[in-house]
Order: C-alpha cells, then sequence, then structure tokens
C-alpha cells in the first residue's frame, strides 16, 4: 500500500543504508549487487522507499528483515527484467538444429526415452514456453518421449504469472503466426498457452543459494542470471550445473556472461551467432545426488 500524497517523501537512502540492502541481499539470497549494477540499484532503491509506507531507509529494512513477503516484493522490484518469446533467436536455432537432434540421436532406443531441460532464472515464463515451442515443434512424435521442463525462479510472483500462461502481443512479437495458431488461444488481446504445451513444464520456486535436489539433466539454460552472484558464488553454481547435466548435456548463458575462469571444463561449441558450452561424453558421472546451490 502506498503512502499518502500528502506525507513527507523520505530522504533519499545513503550510501552505508545502500551497502546495507546489498549485504542483506546477498546473505538472504547469494545474489550480490556490485558497482556495475550501482545505476540501477540506488535508482530503485529509492523507488521502493518511495512507495512503501515507511517514512525512511531505516523503517524499510527492519520491516523486509521481520516479512518473508516484504523482501520477496523488494529483491522482485531490483531484479524484474523485461523478457519475450524466443529473446535470443540464434541460442533457439542452436536448440532446435544442435542440441535436440543430438539428444535424439543419442536417446532413440532407450526405454523409457527422456528429455530434461532446466530454465534456470526463467521470470515469467517466455523461456521455458520458448523451449517447449521447439521441442513441440522439432522432435518427431513428441509424444513418445517423456518431456520435462524445470523452470525455477526465486521469484513466487513472476512464477504465478508463468503458470497463468496468458501473454500480450508485444510479448509474442517473435513467435510465427504458425506457433500462434499451434499453441496458444486467443483471448481478446492476449494469447493463452495451451494445455499440452503447459503440461511439459514444472514451475518451481528456487533460490540458487540454498541446496535442491533437481535429478540429471540434457540441456540447461541459465541466462542472465549468474551475472548477479559474486565469482565465488558463479564459480560454484558452475560446479553444480556442470555436476547436474548428463554426459553430453549442454549449457547456455547469456551474450553478456563467459565462462571465463570457470571451475569445471565444459567444451565450447559455436553454432551461428551462438556459443554454448558441452559437457565432454567421457565426464565422470559423481554418483552422489545433484543439488545447486549451499545450504541455508
Amino acid at each position: 500500500m502506498g503512502k499518502d500524497k500528502s506525507s513527507t517523501m523520505p530522504a533519499a537512502v545513503t550510501a552505508s543504508e545502500l551497502d546495507e540492502f546489498r549485504t542483506l541481499i546477498e546473505e538472504r539470497s547469494a545474489i550480490f549487487f556490485d558497482a556495475s549494477r550501482e545505476r540501477f540499484f540506488a535508482p530503485r532503491v529509492n523507488q521502493y522507499l518511495r512507495e512503501s509506507v515507511e517514512q525512511d531507509a531505516a523503517g524499510l529494512l527492519r520491516r523486509i528483515r521481520s516479512s518473508n513477503v516484504e523482501y520477496d516484493r523488494f529483491l522482485e522490484s531490483l531484479l524484474t527484467q523485461e523478457t519475450s518469446f524466443f529473446r535470443y533467436s540464434a541460442i533457439f536455432q542452436a536448440l532446435e538444429r544442435v542440441v535436440l537432434p543430438e539428444v535424439q540421436a543419442r536417446k532413440l532406443w532407450r526405454n523409457p526415452r527422456s528429455l530434461r531441460i532446466w530454465s534456470a532464472g526463467c521470470s515469467t515464463g517466455e523461456e521455458p514456453y520458448s523451449i517447449a515451442i521447439t521441442v513441440a515443434d522439432t522432435l518427431p512424435f513428441p509424444d513418445a518421449w517423456q518431456i520435462e521442463i524445470l523452470a525455477t525462479d526465486i521469484s513466487r510472483e513472476a512464477l504465478q504469472f508463468a503458470e497463468r500462461g496468458v501473454y500480450a502481443g508485444r510479448s509474442v512479437a517473435n513467435v510465427s503466426p504458425e506457433q500462434l495458431q499451434a499453441h496458444f488461444k486467443k483471448l481478446g488481446d492476449t494469447w493463452q498457452v495451451k494445455p499440452r504445451l503447459r503440461r511439459m513444464i514444472s514451475f518451481a520456486p528456487m533460490n540458487l543459494a540454498r541446496s535442491v535436489y533437481v535429478g540429471r539433466m540434457d540441456c540447461i539454460f541459465c541466462m542472465n542470471v549468474l551475472m548477479y552472484f559474486s565469482e565465488e558464488r558463479r564459480n560454484e553454481l558452475l560446479r553444480r550445473f556442470y555436476d547436474a547435466l548428463e554426459p553430453g548435456g549442454l549449457f547456455f548463458l547469456g551474450h553478456s556472461e563467459s565462462m571465463k575462469n570457470a571451475p569445471v571444463k565444459f567444451e565450447t561449441a559455436v553454432y551461428g551467432d551462438c556459443q554454448y558450452y558441452v559437457k565432454p561424453l567421457g565426464a565422470r558421472v559423481e554418483q552422489k545426488p545433484v543439488v545447486i546451490g549451499k545450504g541455508s
């Protein structure tokens, strides 16, 4: 609930108070807002304070520390990013023309024939639904496969939006007319994902700072997520992503992210404008359960 407009505007958050917010977020979620994100971190914290019922940053800090709901809402305001279906077209071309044919060749004679893909940091769902559309349109006889797309995010609000599966025209601008016809139902000025596509995806809240069992994956998308973590935590997560992948599994990062100084031995591959990473086929498979993140 916002303040009455006649109330006194709170003072701008000081540098030391911003550091307290940073520390709180890193301790709770392992997300680190470093100096490179200062240009939007301070304005968003100040905007959140202005829209809150608190009169100063100290009061807001107390409220966020004492309420998980308030903390989640605050973090959501800092992480919100615009996204859309097939946002990085080169990546989905690589998924269609390289990844899925390779998985199909490797698993064709297995019983059951399974395909598991993880969208880590799925936001409001455009990425996992884009993956599901690509899988449905590419795999011959997709009904003969056990397909699971695990879509996780720290924001419960974003996941609720994703589970509704209703998107406005701008979000689906990159979806072809044929895909809209096959996978969506028109609802006024919006498009709703059809149940068949929705059943391919399991949405789940996940804080990457905490241990969660995910099983083995054929492919992991972690787009524009690792940039929010410290180098130490990034390396820790990269090890766990590596362990979660099947030998021969594929790993996708955002365009602005790299595997420089990574502690694991992925092979680098390129398809068109897309660079991605492959876990070697001969890589040793850990026998212990795969968990992502650190114990709380």
